[in-house]
C-alpha cells in the first residue's frame, strides 16, 4: 500500500501530447536594416520628426502543425520632406501547434504569435536607431488581439460581400 502512494503516476504519452498544444521552437531574426540616406546633413537639422510605423504579419507553413511566423516593423523617421532613417526588422519564429480548431489556430498565428515576436523586434528597433546615433525610439506596445479582430471582421465583411445576392436594376 506504501507504494502506491508514493509512486507518482505518469500521464500516458499521449495524455501529455494532447495537453501540448503549442510550442515555441525558435524565436529569430529573419533580416534587418537600417538607412540614413541624407546623412551626414541630417544631423545638422532639429530633431522634430516624423515617425511612422508600419506592421505586418505573415504566417507560413512549413510542415503539418509547424508553422513560421514573421513580423515585419518599419519604421520611417521624416525630418520635412527628408529621410532621417529606414528601419525594418523582420522578427521571425517557429511555432508548433497541436490540433485545435481552425479558429483557434487562426487566432494563435494571427495574434498571439506576433504578439510574442513584438518585444524581440521593439529591441532590435531600438538598438539600430541607437546606433545610428538618432535620439532613443522606444516604441509602444501593439494591440494584435485588436489588428486580427479587424483583420477577421474584414475578411467576413468581404466574404460576405461576395456572397450576397447582387440585385439588378429594374
Amino acid at each position: 500500500m506504501a507504494e502506491d502512494n508514493n509512486t507518482p503516476v505518469a500521464p500516458e504519452p499521449e495524455q501529455a501530447q494532447q495537453g501540448a498544444q503549442f510550442s515555441v521552437q525558435r524565436i529569430y531574426t529573419r533580416d534587418i536594416s537600417f538607412e540614413t540616406p541624407n546623412s551626414p546633413s541630417i544631423f545638422q537639422k532639429e530633431w522634430k520628426p516624423e515617425v511612422k510605423l508600419d506592421i505586418d504579419t505573415r504566417t507560413n507553413e512549413i510542415e503539418a502543425n509547424l508553422y513560421e511566423v514573421v513580423l515585419s516593423v518599419t519604421v520611417t523617421a521624416m525630418l520635412g520632406e527628408d529621410t532621417a532613417f529606414l528601419c525594418e526588422v523582420q522578427q521571425a519564429g517557429i511555432f508548433a501547434l497541436g490540433e485545435m480548431p481552425d479558429q483557434n489556430k487562426a487566432h494563435t498565428l494571427g495574434s498571439f504569435c506576433p504578439n510574442m515576436l513584438f518585444p524581440y523586434a521593439r529591441e532590435a528597433v531600438s538598438n539600430l536607431v541607437n546606433r545610428g546615433t538618432f535620439p532613443p525610439l522606444n516604441l509602444a506596445p501593439v494591440n494584435f488581439d485588436a489588428i486580427f479582430a479587424a483583420y477577421m471582421q474584414k475578411r467576413a465583411e468581404q466574404a460576405g460581400a461576395t456572397d450576397a445576392p447582387q440585385q439588378l436594376d429594374s
